[in-house]
């Protein structure tokens, strides 16, 4: 059994819509859901904010490259066309965590490198597991202390549908 922490964005078309694909695609695993945050684009900033949230699920059959191939199913059916690194995109599903396992396969490195750094990432995960540790770095909520989540903003006007798995 694996559970993993996966980071939902996007910023073209129907944001709201293709996060909400991307959790129906995850039925039946879903832990936690956050809520929905938008942020301005990190990388390349001359693109729309992003709509982001958070999800944890868990598989009993599931290893770290399922959750990988999972999410890139899941941004193919949405359309997302990867032409420019950090560039504009309808889905991006990245794995942050999958349990403690450490990675540095090119393709899927773990945790995910960019994690401690976002606040994008680190502040819905926090509302959804407020004890969150980042393998290799500690405390979700202490590498939150280091960053300004200024640009990060709550939209209460979305909220996306999901059943939690019974446990």
């Amino acid at each position: 059994m694996t559970r993993a922490v996966l980071s939902l964005g996007s910023n073209m078309g129907d944001r709201f819509a293709y996060l909400q694909r991307a959790v129906d695609g995850f039925a039946g695993r879903l832990l936690a859901v956050s809520p929905v945050y938008e942020t301005a684009a990190w990388g390349v900033e001359d693109q729309a904010d992003f709509l982001n949230a958070v999800l944890i699920v868990e598989d009993d059959e599931a290893d770290e490259w399922y959750w990988l191939r999972e999410g890139q199913r899941l941004e193919q059916a949405a359309g997302r066309i990867r032409e420019q690194r950090w560039g504009p995109r309808t889905l991006d599903v990245d794995v942050v965590t999958v349990d403690d396992v450490r990675s540095a396969d090119p393709e899927l490195l773990l945790p995910h490198p960019g994690t401690p750094d976002r606040a994008t990432v680190l502040i819905p995960w926090l509302d959804v597991d407020p004890a969150a540790q980042l393998p290799g770095h500690g405390p979700v909520r202490r590498l939150l202390e280091n960053l300004s989540g200024d640009g990060v903003r709550l939209r209460e006007d979305l909220a996306l549908r999901w059943e939690q798995v019974p446990r």
